[in-house]
């Protein structure tokens, strides 16, 4: 079996060094860097990097450590900080970056893009042809939700600990197109789905399809968006690695003749909105059932679906090792929203500490520094909380 390739995208934030407020600098930090080495987004705010194609999780892991380090770098030719965090932990007001179709963005979807400054984490795994990528969407839905979970690095929104792990799946419902989705049963009705959609001059363009996985517009990929930016790069290997298996899965479970779950989309969002809520540390919804599961179970559950794809990329060990970290290690990706909501509502600490593990480099790049905390709104309305600060170390449209 030849493996398929993945490649992976990922939003950051932009901060100030001193405050941790998010800077609108994206377009600085473009103008520093090659066209094409990195990319901007819908808000100043943000940068965006991407992998190439890789046919190793080792391979995907040099890339992603290689391209953070670049973002990094280039921030701080700017004097600003790369921050791996799903949703700003601080009160922001975010500053749309100039282009024609981002104004019509702002108009049209109104507090939607005025308010939306989110990071994610988009995993990218071939496809021999649209049919097998249609069959592989129906296929993959019930294991999305798990995803979330796992990535959930986005507890805070607008200052306040929202009590949600990943907060920033609850924003991007706010969007007409955004979530999750029915089966489409071929290419051809997959098509006739988007034209539809575009007919109904709600969205501008097919980029702004932002189901929860897509056919891509510019490769020949699936395109899963579920996810937060994870904090560690380990974190998006681990949830690469389970997509790519998911994908090889589900093209198998077609090409035998299988049907896909006809679960509804009502009861997906469910799902969605269980593993948005308490990522790791509360039940999810299990797909075998769809009632309610430990986390460590639904997991366990997950990796047995895709073992035998697993097992013929070579991924199985490094996604074990990494799936245990997951559901034990300090700074394991389903809890990092819990250790910030945690830190929020402790003393100062240490950035530099939390950035950076004895056995492996820093999350980010080499020039995380400093500590304090940061009182929000909340605070002004009697809750005693303390938000600690995120610091460390021409425009390029974003197509999506």
């Amino acid at each position: 079996m030849t493996v398929r390739t993945l490649g992976v995208e990922e939003e950051f934030l932009l901060v100030d060094p001193g405050t941790g407020q998010p800077r609108a600098v994206g377009q600085a930090v473009l103008a520093t860097r090659a066209e094409g080495e990195l990319t901007g987004e819908l808000q100043q705010e943000q940068l965006e990097t991407a992998t190439k194609p890789c046919r190793t999780l080792d391979e995907l892991s040099a890339q992603i450590r290689s391209a953070r380090s670049t973002a990094a770098a280039a921030a701080a030719d700017v004097g600003a900080v790369l921050v791996p965090l799903g949703t700003s932990p601080l009160a922001v007001e975010p500053t749309i970056t100039p282009s024609p179709r981002y104004a019509e963005m702002a108009r049209r979807f109104g507090l939607t893009v005025a308010e939306g400054l989110t990071c994610g984490c988009h995993v990218h795994v071939a496809i021999d042809s649209p049919d097998e990528g249609v069959a592989v969407l129906d296929r993959i839905r019930p294991w999305l939700a798990p995803l979330i979970a796992l990535s959930a690095n986005s507890p805070f929104w607008n200052g306040d600990d929202t009590g949600y792990r990943s907060y920033r799946t609850q924003v991007w419902q706010r969007w007409p197109s955004g979530g999750s989705y029915g089966p489409f049963g071929s290419a051809a009705a997959y098509r006739t789905f988007v034209d539809v959609a575009l007919a109904t001059d709600t969205l501008l363009d097919e980029g702004m399809l932002y189901l929860d996985a897509r056919l891509s517009r510019h490769h020949p990929t699936v395109e899963v968006r579920v996810a937060d930016v994870c904090l560690e790069p380990d974190d998006a290997v681990l949830v690469a690695g389970l997509v790519r298996a998911l994908v090889q899965t589900a093209a198998d479970d077609a090409a035998g003749g299988a049907a896909p779950d006809p679960v509804r989309t009502e009861v997906l969002r469910l799902a969605a909105w269980r593993a948005s809520r308490s990522g790791l540390e509360g039940e999810l919804l299990d797909p075998a059932t769809w009632h309610p599961a430990a986390a460590a179970e639904v997991l366990d559950a997950l990796v047995a679906h895709v073992t035998p794809a697993l097992e013929e990329a070579g991924d199985l060990p490094v996604v074990r090792e990494l799936l245990d970290g997951a559901c034990t290690g300090e700074a394991a990706p389903g809890t990092s929203a819990k250790c910030w909501a945690a830190r929020a509502s402790s003393r100062p600490w240490s950035w530099t500490r939390w950035c950076r593990l004895p056995d492996r480099s820093c999350r980010v790049g080499p020039t995380w520094s400093g500590a304090c905390a940061i009182p929000p709104r909340s605070a002004a309305r009697g809750r005693a909380r303390r938000v600690p600060e995120m610091i460390g170390p021409t425009s390029a449209e974003s197509p999506s």
